[in-house]
């Protein structure tokens, strides 16, 4: 526990938040998530700084800041997938041809769930979607190579460095110099008309999530358990089959073409309704649609306007596109893994926490987000990046190995979900706001499902 303490008072002191307040948080349970890396510390960490950022909220309005308990076990289970379907069966989370392949000289890993990014790998290697071929085909290439063709094409790949190389690459060295979440003030905002309430301290905050896999959705998520309206904007094709039950829970989702006129027309309504927005695009891709961020702070003084991406926002890798599996090879934590555990092939962590605890983290920055806004009236605008949090975890290597957390059983799952695909039950919420428990009014939904548009003015 003493690790998690540690990751809880980095994360909340590099936050704002007082050192001695990080105390407060009540850590339960036992057990923890076997990996070279303490990853169920990092867990309890970042969703007891979400949950101790909610609190402060709730102290600013009513003087007095609930207390906090984080269950060890359940975290665990919140960085993996929280669903258990009742008669139906979760899509796959990967693409068949998704996957780490051995090079001329180390290993690589090709990112496919997308069409156009598997089309792209393909492209290259000059195969069909057959793992053997794209097998005998990455063989031939050397992992740098292969790494810089994909990326060209417009695909996602990422060879295996390992943390020494990653702490020397150009990318690596820009990434360590970045705070873990940059925070400035935004524009001075009208009267904000918001306060938070004792049980549903987020009621009222209308947040415009523009995330998709995997670490924004987590954030979301959390803001909705909380009381937020999330409305969910994805492009009229996208699609995630694999992961959208589990993380569109309390959210309406729609669809938005921004590439037209009517669609930024109705983004540009929507985004002066929003209390939040918290955006996952690569860093340039909202300004080439004509919404940079001074835009954003134009059209809504005020705006809490929260963002990520995968390998930072600085260095030359800045721009590149990227996922919580793809910076773990980057970044060395898959051959970490190799090491530790004396495996001639990546060992990634047991779950994708890069992901999960970017989320956690970005939750907490809108609360205290919401919290300048109401001390200061003005807007807030931050960001963070996979690869800094991951920094942050490489820090610390698990002390002791851990050996796994208990298998779940019943008694972990709340009651029957009506998703949109069937009956399903829920892990419980791994933490505990005294006076302010964790729900959700909505079950998930399809992307897609709702009109683009505020509940309110629906």
């Amino acid at each position: 526990m003493d690790t998690a303490r540690d990751f809880l008072e980095d994360i909340w002191t590099d936050l704002g938040g007082r050192r001695e307040d990080g105390n407060t948080v009540a850590i339960e349970g036992t057990g923890g998530l076997p990996s070279a890396f303490a990853v169920t510390d990092f867990a309890v960490a970042s969703i007891g700084t979400a949950a101790l950022f909610v609190a402060e909220l709730i102290g600013e309005a009513f003087g007095e800041r609930p207390g906090v308990v984080v269950d060890r076990r359940l975290a665990s289970m919140w960085f993996d997938m929280t669903l258990k379907p009742e008669g139906w069966t979760l899509p796959s989370l990967w693409d068949p041809v998704a996957g780490n392949y051995e090079t001329r000289d180390g290993w690589i890993r090709l990112h496919t769930n997308a069409p156009h990014h598997r089309a792209a790998a393909l492209a290259v290697l000059g195969v069909g979607p057959d793992r053997a071929a794209i097998r005998a085909a990455v063989r031939g290439w050397y992992q740098d190579d292969l790494e810089t063709a994909i990326i060209a094409q417009g695909g996602c790949a990422a060879a295996m460095y390992s943390p020494e190389a990653w702490r020397d690459h150009p990318q690596g060295k820009s990434v360590a110099k970045e705070p873990l979440v940059w925070m400035e003030a935004g524009a001075t905002g009208g009267d904000f008309g918001w306060q938070p309430e004792r049980s549903r301290p987020l009621m009222g905050v209308k947040v415009l999530d523009l995330t998709r896999v995997l670490a924004g959705p987590v954030a979301t998520r959390l803001l909705a358990g909380f009381g937020a309206e999330v409305l969910r904007i994805d492009p009229p094709s996208w699609d995630e089959p694999g992961v959208v039950p589990e993380v569109t829970l309390g959210k309406r989702c729609a669809r938005l073409d921004l590439k037209t006129a009517h669609g930024r027309s109705r983004f540009e309504a929507l985004l002066r309704g929003a209390d939040v927005v918290v955006h996952g695009y690569r860093p340039d891709a909202l300004a080439t649609l004509g919404f940079d961020p001074a835009t954003r702070q134009s059209i809504h003084p005020g705006l809490i306007d929260v963002s990520l991406d995968a390998y930072g926002w600085t260095g030359p890798w800045a721009a590149r596109r990227g996922f919580d599996s793809l910076v773990q090879m980057s970044c060395g934590i898959a051959l970490a893994g190799a090491r530790q555990f004396g495996s001639d092939q990546p060992r990634p962590l047991p779950v994708q926490a890069l992901d999960h605890a970017t989320g956690y983290v970005l939750a907490a920055t809108v609360a205290r987000g919401l919290r300048e806004r109401l001390k200061t009236g003005k807007g807030f605008v931050a960001r963070t990046s996979l690869a800094r949090i991951a920094a942050l975890l490489m820090s610390r290597q698990a002390t002791t190995p851990d050996t796994g957390i208990a298998p779940a059983h019943d008694e972990d799952f709340g009651s029957v979900e009506m998703t949109s695909w069937g009956p399903a039950r829920r892990v419980l919420p791994p933490l505990v706001l005294e006076g302010a428990p964790l729900h959700w009014s909505r079950p998930a939904e399809p992307l897609g499902t709702s009109p683009p548009q505020w509940a309110s003015h629906a």
